[in-house]
């Protein structure tokens, strides 16, 4: 699931402009596959304007063998100072099938200063290696959430993102498709957005047998439609798409408060 909510919310975030007024959000989502909803995701910001903290979860009720029940939970923290989120700690926690994995990673000027997971991932021979110098330059998938810009426009799809997720190092590239608008009473805005495209490209830690993998790295059809979280300057998913083969893996913004 959180694979998958990487590809879809994918999730990124380098932007423009620093922004002084506080802001405290949570943005409601709902997952859907094939129209079925599938997992509750609440994501919450806060910002002073210098720090951040990112919280992220999420209760999945489980697609067949598509997606397994369970919950998530996810904090990222870090500096909101400059042009760009910038990671500083970030855990994750999941809960599936009487299982439980967890993630705790340090970022030190965008570079990784320590990471953990337990338990710990195995090493097949068809997992690509991690290496030193893919750990540099990198942020985690939670903060690519949320992008700052200075207008809702094709300059705020026009990013480059390199991930590292405590098992994986991967690259995103965004691209602008169009602008769009949002109309359904349904969800939780009406208004401008803009569409971005997104570009998965596996680096390392990840195994070259996997399906999900081989199957993000060769789709063309991951979008994102961005909205304006107010005027704060900052941007949010509003929608999201990833095409699978038993229908839309989809997200859709249902509320803020």
């Amino acid at each position: 699931m959180i694979r998958s909510a990487l590809a879809l919310a994918t999730l990124a975030a380098s932007m423009a402009g620093a922004f002084a007024a506080p802001v405290s959000v949570t943005a409601s989502y709902v997952m859907t596959v094939g129209r079925i909803n599938v997992a509750l995701m609440d994501v919450t910001l806060d910002d002073d304007g210098q720090r951040y903290g990112l919280d992220l979860s999420a209760n999945v009720t489980g697609f067949g063998s598509m997606v397994a029940s369970g919950t998530a939970t996810a904090r990222s923290t870090g500096s909101s100072g400059g042009p760009a989120l910038q990671s500083e700690s970030f855990t994750l926690e999941t809960r599936a099938n009487g299982e439980q994995f967890s993630v705790d990673v340090g970022y030190l000027g965008r570079d990784v200063s320590s990471f953990k997971v337990n338990p710990p991932v195995l090493d097949t021979p068809d997992r690509v290696p991690l290496e030193r110098r893919h750990l540099t330059g990198v942020g985690d998938f939670l903060s690519a959430f949320v992008l700052k810009g200075e207008g809702l426009d094709k300059s705020l799809c026009q990013r480059d993102l390199n991930i590292f997720t405590g098992v994986e190092r991967f690259d995103i590239a965004m691209a602008y498709v169009n602008t769009d608008e949002a109309t359904s009473p349904r969800t939780g805005y009406q208004g401008p957005l803009v569409l971005c495209s997104i570009d998965y490209k596996p680096i390392s830690g990840h195994y070259t047998s996997s399906d999900i993998t081989n199957y993000l790295a060769d789709s063309s059809r991951i979008l994102i439609w961005y909205m304006p979280l107010s005027d704060t300057g900052f941007y949010i998913p509003y929608r999201a798409i990833l095409g699978t083969t038993v229908g839309d893996l989809s997200m859709v913004l249902v509320g803020t408060r």
